[in-house]
């Protein structure tokens, strides 16, 4: 299969990952209206489709304690019945400065027949959770994790929720708690996130 020359704009700056334009498959669509139709059964999460980004601050027991972190997740979809969801994150220093890449975590959220929402998520350090929950409003969801595996080397976690919103100025804001290194269940990270696609 032969393939075109990477975007323009990918060779540009310091990164070094090809932009491939000749795809024989729709890319995923963060925009409602544009190109692919959201799956009915994702109605419910619509509100969360685009690119998030913004700061949010982490709080590791025993760990690293406290610190700032940058953030930036995308909501997209194909048209079938799930969202694709990716979030990268950066440490921060006190001056908002970037100190090197942090987190990173891929998923996919589905929406049953009776708008229960089921969430897949792998951790880049080692952890893969299961997560069960719904609306508790036009613009928040509410999520628990129902299973959590992890590799040999990945850190000791036990059980994790997540709280996503949508504030009336438009930014999505979650919260989400996690019971690691055998403590139980705290605040472990939470943020504020402007669209910026979508």
């Amino acid at each position: 299969m032969s393939h075109t020359s990477p975007h323009p704009e990918a060779r540009q700056g310091a990164t070094n990952l090809p932009w491939f334009d000749d795809l024989p498959i729709d890319m995923d669509a963060v925009t409602l209206g544009q190109g692919i139709e959201l799956h009915a059964q994702c109605q419910p999460l619509a509100p969360l489709l685009g690119v998030w980004r913004g700061e949010g601050l982490a709080q590791y027991p025993s760990l690293l304690g406290q610190f700032r972190y940058g953030q930036q997740i995308t909501f997209a979809h194909d048209g079938r019945p799930f969202l694709v969801y990716e979030a990268r994150a950066w440490l921060l220093n006190s001056s908002g400065e970037v100190l090197r890449p942090a987190a990173r975590e891929v998923g996919w959220w589905r929406v049953d027949e009776e708008e229960t929402i089921e969430v897949v998520l792998a951790h880049m350090f080692g952890i893969c959770e299961i997560y069960y929950g719904g609306r508790t409003g036009e613009t928040t969801w509410e999520l628990e994790a129902d299973a959590i595996a992890r590799t040999d080397t990945a850190r000791e976690t036990t059980a994790a929720a997540r709280l996503y919103g949508i504030l009336e100025n438009g930014d999505l804001v979650y919260a989400e708690e996690r019971a690691l290194r055998g403590l139980p269940l705290q605040p472990h990270l939470s943020a504020q996130l402007a669209r910026i696609a979508g």
